[in-house]
Order: C-alpha cells, then structure tokens, then sequence
C-alpha cells in the first residue's frame, strides 16, 4: 500500500507544494488548534502554545513503547514536539510541554530526521508527537523527505482538538490518525486544559479523519498502514469524564 503522500507527490507535485505555501498563510493568523489565537505565527508572535516559527523538537528515536499496530520490529519512527496546544496540567511529558524543553530545526532538519528514521533506524512509520501547534514546518518537512524517498506511512500523534482549517490541510498527507479523546464532559475539560469546547471541537475534528483514511488497516504481519486509531483518556474513579454515557467511538457522537 502507497503513502498518502507519495502517491500524491507523483501524481502532482506542483498542488502538495501549494499545500504548503497555504498552510504559511494561515499561520499569519492562526487557527491550526481549536484555540484559534489569531496570532502573527511567520513573524515570530506565539500564541497560547509558545511555539516558535521553526519545528520545536526534544527528541526523536525508535519507539517499542507505542501502540502495537505501529511497533513490528523496528519501532515507531517517534518525534517529539516540544511545547503542547492543550498544555493539560496532568501531562505525563511535562518537561516537553510545559516545560518548552528542547530546540528548533529548520524543515530541511526536520526532513533529514524523518529519513534518518526510515533509512538508518528501518522504523515502520514517522510518528508525529503533539504536532498539531506546528503544521507548517511539519508540512514542509513530509514534502521535502518525500522528494528525497520518504514512504512509510505518515502518523498524526494528536490531542485530538484540531481544527477544521488544520484538517483541510492534512487531507492527502497523513496516513495515520492517532487522536487521544481526553474529555466528553466540558467541566473537566475546562478544569484541566482550559476547553470548555474540547468534545465538540475533537468529535467534529475525529469524524474528519475518519473520513479520510477510514478503519486502520494492517499489513500482513499486523503493521497499521492507514486508517484511525482513537486513545481514550480514562482518568481513575471518573470513567464519566471521558466517555458520559457513551461507550461508542467519538466517530459516532454527534
């Protein structure tokens, strides 16, 4: 099964570029998170994640820790973003988010990472942790590596409160979406993270990308090349916080 984004770069290169090109433009004011600060993000203004203009990275590395379908035998291709779009006071990478630790690298960095991963570490697919508070260095990134051989399947590591303007921009470049539904209740998501608005912005964030790349669908030796695969938050004694009286996928909330 082809990438996404490969399939996409041969079939014309010239529309993923102008893909990019978008993405700069609407972080001139920005609305990539369900936060939708609006803040001047080329010139070097933050908003309410801090982050820089360039790619904030802490670390990349195999990662045997990760989900199952994304381990195998050689890992999950992990880079993780430093800072957060949701900064919840529980995080277990507080140095990462809260914290702002680690550096920025340029797109042409970024790519050489990603390659690094695929070619020297053989890790099954690049995932992307906490990304969603930096999608145009990313961006730029994928379709750099990708002119260069990139093609394992593309993971979007996420909190799950995308915005619509974010996914838009996705369509077409990720493989793998790997949301994790924090809250259906609205009083701890305010408590916790400051989103009152958390279920409606991820259940209408989640349905789309659902609707790009469908069920996860495994390879023959039980490798995820493509599709969804939701992470629940279950916060001990408060099983009502994350799931209400649903015990259905968010795909399916209305």
């Amino acid at each position: 099964m082809s990438t996404s984004y490969q399939e996409w770069l041969q079939r014309d290169r010239g529309s993923l570029e102008a893909r990019v090109a978008e993405a700069y433009r609407i972080w001139d004011s920005c609305v990539m998170c369900g936060r939708r600060c609006g803040v001047n993000r080329l010139n070097g203004s933050m908003g309410y994640c801090k982050a820089p203009r360039n790619a904030f990275l802490c670390s990349w590395n195999p990662h045997y820790g990760e989900e199952p379908p994304l381990v195998g035998r050689y890992g999950s291709g992990t880079i993780f973003f430093s800072s957060c779009n949701l900064l919840c006071v529980f995080c277990q990478n507080d140095d990462i988010s809260h914290g702002r630790e680690g550096k920025e690298y340029t797109p042409a960095q970024l790519a050489d990472i990603m390659l690094s991963l695929q070619n020297q570490r053989r890790c099954h697919n690049i995932n992307l942790v906490t990304p969603s508070h930096q999608l145009p260095p990313i961006l730029e990134a994928i379709v750099i590596a990708a002119k260069a051989g990139l093609d394992i399947p593309i993971v979007w590591n996420c909190g799950g409160y995308e915005s619509m303007e974010a996914m838009h921009l996705l369509d077409g470049i990720v493989d793998i979406y790997m949301p994790d539904f924090k809250f259906w209740e609205s009083d701890p998501a305010r408590r916790f993270m400051n989103t009152p608005d958390y279920r409606e912005v991820a259940c209408t964030a989640i349905k789309e990308m659902h609707r790009q790349v469908g069920v996860l669908k495994l390879d023959f030796s039980g490798i995820a090349k493509r599709g969804l695969l939701i992470r629940r938050l279950q916060a001990f004694g408060h099983a009502q916080w994350s799931c209400g009286d649903k015990t259905a996928c968010p795909v399916d909330c209305s």
